[in-house]
């Protein structure tokens, strides 16, 4: 194909049974190699055993901020049963500043920065650290935060489809100058089953829609408060609106890369986000500290519960 040409790839298919729900390499050329060095988890396979680290591995969190995702472990391994809350926990990823990591039984987690390239970065890593691992049938789930469109602040939204800014379901990535379309859909039976947790919790407003996906935390989401600013307030709730009518509920910036590399790979997923704010009524977040603690804790409630489910079951 020439330089500008568009690919379109389909939504990977989920993995045969006979592979027991095995990860998905799309990488021929990783079988060639001798080592394979996680840079940016300051990980390889000639210096660690990827099997006996992370081979029991069945659920992987991840979240932007570095805090957020060793709270999050500390608050999982009191709900399993599995360490003491308040006890420090080591981060895995202690050589690199880049992204930190956190393990708790079956249970990882792991910050991805902000951003469409940050997270993609982490997501290639992640992927070939549950490959080496050995690792099967794993729920990977995004938490983090979140502008809500059309509700309440503090409502938690389960993501159905991430969509661009453009409203469609799909993300590009440009692969040797060509545009290559890739699927974002969602598990939707995960989304339901994350959804009747919510209902079972019964604390906070949860609700499945979409989510759209932009590359800007300012003009990218219609902001009128950035630095620069090329459009009117009218416009800004025009664009909004729409959105809201396209069945857009928040707004992010890194769920359509996370589907789409978790479609290719086979790994169910979903996105769990809390809306901080609802964008028809402002742009920024006015809320005191103590309200968006409470508030960017409840995704981490709703997975915990899910978490603590399923493992009931097994």
């Amino acid at each position: 194909m020439a330089p500008g040409t568009v690919k379109k790839e389909g939504q990977q298919e989920a993995p045969h049974s006979g592979e027991a729900g095995c990860i998905h390499l799309s990488n021929p050329h990783l079988g060639k190699m001798k080592e394979d060095i996680l840079y940016h988890f300051d990980l390889g396979t000639n210096t660690h055993d990827f099997p006996a680290l992370f081979g029991d591995v069945k659920f992987v969190c991840v979240g932007g901020s570095p805090w957020r995702m060793k709270a999050f472990t500390q608050y999982i391994a009191g709900e399993l049963n599995l360490g003491d809350p308040k006890e420090d926990i080591t981060n895995i990823c202690a050589g690199t500043d880049r992204y930190a990591m956190y393990k708790v039984g079956p249970v990882l987690a792991i910050s991805h920065g902000m951003g469409i390239p940050s997270i993609s970065i982490m997501l290639h890593e992640l992927i070939k650290l549950l490959y080496h691992s050995k690792c099967t049938d794993v729920t990977v789930i995004r938490i983090g935060t979140s502008g809500g469109i059309g509700i309440d602040p503090g409502s938690v939204v389960i993501t159905s489809q991430s969509v661009s800014p453009c409203f469609k379901p799909e993300f590009e990535q440009i692969v040797l100058g060509k545009t290559v379309i890739r699927s974002t859909e969602l598990d939707k039976d995960l989304a339901q089953e994350l959804a009747q947790c919510s209902e079972e919790i019964n604390e906070f407003n949860t609700v499945i829609g979409r989510t759209m996906c932009t590359l800007d935390f300012y003009e990218g989401q219609a902001r009128l408060d950035g630095a620069i600013c090329s459009y009117t307030e009218e416009e800004k709730m025009q664009y909004l609106k729409a959105a809201y009518e396209a069945g857009i509920r928040n707004i992010e910036m890194e769920s359509s890369v996370f589907a789409a590399m978790c479609n290719i790979s086979g790994l169910r997923a979903a996105v769990v986000c809390v809306t901080l704010l609802n964008r028809l009524n402002g742009d920024q977040i006015s809320s005191p500290h103590d309200v968006l603690v409470e508030y960017q804790q409840r995704p981490q409630k709703l997975v915990g519960y899910f978490i603590k489910k399923r493992m009931s079951q097994v």
